[in-house]
Protein backbone atom coordinates (compact mmCIF):
# COMPACT_ATOMS: atom_id res chain seq x y z
CA UNK A 1 0.00 0.00 0.00
CA UNK A 2 1.24 3.84 -0.64
CA UNK A 3 1.45 5.86 2.79
CA UNK A 4 -0.79 8.02 2.92
CA UNK A 5 0.02 12.06 3.95
CA UNK A 6 -2.40 11.64 6.89
CA UNK A 7 -1.20 8.41 8.20
CA UNK A 8 -3.22 8.67 11.60
CA UNK A 9 -6.27 7.69 8.93
CA UNK A 10 -4.24 5.17 6.99
CA UNK A 11 -5.87 1.75 6.94
CA UNK A 12 -4.27 -1.68 6.52
CA UNK A 13 -6.11 -4.65 7.49
CA UNK A 14 -6.76 -6.15 4.09
CA UNK A 15 -10.09 -8.06 5.55
CA UNK A 16 -11.53 -4.77 6.56
CA UNK A 17 -10.43 -3.54 2.73
CA UNK A 18 -12.13 -6.48 1.13
CA UNK A 19 -15.12 -6.13 3.22
CA UNK A 20 -15.44 -2.59 2.73
CA UNK A 21 -15.32 -3.44 -1.31
CA UNK A 22 -17.24 -5.93 -1.32
CA UNK A 23 -20.48 -4.54 -0.13
CA UNK A 24 -19.85 -0.90 -1.25
CA UNK A 25 -22.19 0.14 -4.32
CA UNK A 26 -20.57 2.57 -6.60
CA UNK A 27 -17.55 3.05 -7.11
CA UNK A 28 -15.66 6.05 -9.67
CA UNK A 29 -13.45 5.33 -12.42
CA UNK A 30 -10.68 7.72 -13.41
CA UNK A 31 -9.55 7.90 -17.14
CA UNK A 32 -7.82 10.29 -19.08
CA UNK A 33 -7.00 9.72 -23.06
CA UNK A 34 -4.08 12.63 -22.62
CA UNK A 35 -6.01 15.98 -23.17
CA UNK A 36 -9.08 15.20 -20.59
CA UNK A 37 -9.83 13.72 -17.22
CA UNK A 38 -13.15 11.58 -17.13
CA UNK A 39 -14.53 10.21 -14.28
CA UNK A 40 -17.53 7.36 -14.47
CA UNK A 41 -19.36 6.47 -10.98
CA UNK A 42 -20.52 2.80 -11.81
CA UNK A 43 -21.23 -0.41 -10.10
CA UNK A 44 -18.71 -2.98 -9.70
CA UNK A 45 -17.81 -6.11 -7.87
CA UNK A 46 -14.17 -6.38 -6.30
CA UNK A 47 -13.70 -10.19 -7.17
CA UNK A 48 -9.99 -12.16 -6.70
CA UNK A 49 -8.23 -9.02 -6.06
CA UNK A 50 -9.35 -7.18 -8.71
CA UNK A 51 -12.11 -4.55 -9.53
CA UNK A 52 -14.70 -5.87 -12.31
CA UNK A 53 -17.57 -3.99 -14.12
CA UNK A 54 -19.75 -4.11 -17.01
CA UNK A 55 -20.85 -1.70 -19.74
CA UNK A 56 -21.23 -1.07 -23.48
CA UNK A 57 -18.72 -2.38 -25.65
CA UNK A 58 -18.54 1.24 -27.25
CA UNK A 59 -18.40 5.16 -26.28
CA UNK A 60 -16.48 7.90 -24.92
CA UNK A 61 -15.25 5.52 -21.89
CA UNK A 62 -14.49 2.88 -23.86
CA UNK A 63 -12.15 4.96 -26.31
CA UNK A 64 -10.60 6.25 -23.21
CA UNK A 65 -9.37 3.24 -22.04
CA UNK A 66 -8.18 2.27 -25.59
CA UNK A 67 -6.29 4.94 -25.62
CA UNK A 68 -4.90 4.99 -22.08
CA UNK A 69 -5.29 1.63 -19.92
CA UNK A 70 -3.82 3.31 -16.77
CA UNK A 71 -6.64 4.03 -14.49
CA UNK A 72 -7.55 4.75 -11.19
CA UNK A 73 -10.39 3.68 -9.08
CA UNK A 74 -11.94 4.95 -6.28
CA UNK A 75 -14.74 4.21 -3.48
CA UNK A 76 -16.07 6.11 -0.52
CA UNK A 77 -19.04 5.87 2.18
CA UNK A 78 -19.68 8.50 4.26
CA UNK A 79 -21.38 7.38 7.97
CA UNK A 80 -21.85 10.99 9.41
CA UNK A 81 -20.67 13.85 11.10
CA UNK A 82 -19.11 14.61 14.09
CA UNK A 83 -19.43 17.14 15.95
CA UNK A 84 -17.39 18.86 18.74
CA UNK A 85 -17.48 22.27 20.77
CA UNK A 86 -14.51 23.01 18.89
CA UNK A 87 -15.13 24.03 14.98
CA UNK A 88 -11.61 22.99 13.70
CA UNK A 89 -12.41 19.12 15.81
CA UNK A 90 -15.94 18.75 13.50
CA UNK A 91 -15.22 16.50 11.36
CA UNK A 92 -16.54 13.56 8.88
CA UNK A 93 -16.78 9.57 9.72
CA UNK A 94 -16.14 8.01 6.32
CA UNK A 95 -13.90 4.99 5.07
CA UNK A 96 -12.10 5.23 1.34
CA UNK A 97 -10.51 2.99 -0.80
CA UNK A 98 -8.45 4.10 -3.67
CA UNK A 99 -6.14 2.09 -6.17
CA UNK A 100 -4.62 2.52 -9.16
CA UNK A 101 -3.32 0.29 -12.44
CA UNK A 102 -4.23 -1.23 -15.75
CA UNK A 103 -7.59 -2.00 -16.95
CA UNK A 104 -7.87 -4.09 -19.96
CA UNK A 105 -11.37 -5.67 -21.47
CA UNK A 106 -11.88 -9.49 -20.04
CA UNK A 107 -11.98 -11.78 -23.51
CA UNK A 108 -12.25 -15.12 -21.73
CA UNK A 109 -16.30 -15.84 -22.08
CA UNK A 110 -15.47 -17.94 -18.56
CA UNK A 111 -14.52 -15.29 -16.64
CA UNK A 112 -16.76 -12.76 -17.64
CA UNK A 113 -19.65 -14.92 -16.80
CA UNK A 114 -17.75 -15.52 -13.38
CA UNK A 115 -17.32 -11.71 -13.21
CA UNK A 116 -21.01 -11.11 -14.18
CA UNK A 117 -22.76 -13.77 -11.55
CA UNK A 118 -20.03 -11.86 -8.89
CA UNK A 119 -21.92 -8.90 -9.53
CA UNK A 120 -25.15 -10.67 -9.47
CA UNK A 121 -24.53 -11.75 -6.47
CA UNK A 122 -23.71 -8.67 -4.58
CA UNK A 123 -26.31 -6.62 -5.79
CA UNK A 124 -29.17 -9.30 -5.87
CA UNK A 125 -28.02 -12.02 -3.66
CA UNK A 126 -30.26 -14.86 -3.87
CA UNK A 127 -32.93 -13.50 -6.34
CA UNK A 128 -31.91 -15.99 -9.21
CA UNK A 129 -31.99 -19.60 -8.60
CA UNK A 130 -29.93 -20.52 -11.68
CA UNK A 131 -26.23 -19.31 -12.23
CA UNK A 132 -25.40 -17.05 -15.00
CA UNK A 133 -25.29 -19.18 -18.36
CA UNK A 134 -22.50 -18.53 -20.64
CA UNK A 135 -24.85 -18.76 -23.41
CA UNK A 136 -26.59 -15.54 -21.68
CA UNK A 137 -23.42 -13.59 -21.67
CA UNK A 138 -22.54 -14.51 -24.96
CA UNK A 139 -25.42 -13.20 -26.51
CA UNK A 140 -26.98 -10.62 -24.72
CA UNK A 141 -26.95 -7.13 -26.71
CA UNK A 142 -28.48 -3.84 -24.76
CA UNK A 143 -31.64 -2.00 -25.90
CA UNK A 144 -29.23 0.27 -28.25
CA UNK A 145 -27.66 -3.69 -29.58
CA UNK A 146 -24.53 -3.11 -28.55
CA UNK A 147 -22.63 -6.24 -26.94
CA UNK A 148 -21.80 -6.24 -22.98
CA UNK A 149 -18.29 -5.55 -22.32
CA UNK A 150 -16.64 -7.12 -18.65
CA UNK A 151 -13.66 -4.46 -17.77
CA UNK A 152 -10.92 -5.95 -15.37
CA UNK A 153 -8.46 -3.07 -13.35
CA UNK A 154 -5.50 -4.73 -11.75
CA UNK A 155 -3.88 -2.48 -9.25
CA UNK A 156 -0.40 -2.36 -8.61
CA UNK A 157 -1.51 0.48 -5.87
CA UNK A 158 -4.36 0.53 -2.81
CA UNK A 159 -4.91 2.78 -0.08
CA UNK A 160 -7.15 2.60 2.13
CA UNK A 161 -8.68 5.38 4.64
CA UNK A 162 -11.17 6.10 7.50
CA UNK A 163 -12.61 7.96 9.85
CA UNK A 164 -15.07 6.15 12.33
CA UNK A 165 -18.11 7.50 14.23
CA UNK A 166 -18.19 7.33 18.02
CA UNK A 167 -21.91 7.27 18.47
CA UNK A 168 -21.34 9.73 21.07
CA UNK A 169 -20.28 12.35 18.97
CA UNK A 170 -22.68 11.56 16.31
CA UNK A 171 -24.56 14.87 15.00
CA UNK A 172 -28.29 15.38 14.74
CA UNK A 173 -30.59 17.53 13.95
CA UNK A 174 -31.27 19.79 16.95
CA UNK A 175 -27.88 18.53 18.75
CA UNK A 176 -26.21 22.23 19.68
CA UNK A 177 -22.76 22.76 21.12
CA UNK A 178 -24.02 24.43 24.34
CA UNK A 179 -25.64 21.30 24.68
CA UNK A 180 -22.69 19.26 24.41
CA UNK A 181 -20.71 21.68 26.85
CA UNK A 182 -23.48 21.68 29.53
CA UNK A 183 -23.03 17.64 29.65
CA UNK A 184 -19.64 18.47 30.60
CA UNK A 185 -20.41 20.73 33.47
Amino acid sequence: MMPLRYAKRTLTDQEQIDAFLARAKVGSLGLSNGFAPYIIPLNFCWWRGNIYFHGADSGRKVEMINANSRVCFSVWEEYGTIAAPVPAHTDTAYMSVFLSGTIERVVDPEEMRDAMQAMLDKYVPGYYSEPLSLQHVEKYRSSLGSLTAVFRITPDSLTAKGNPLPEEKRFYPGRTVEADTRKKD
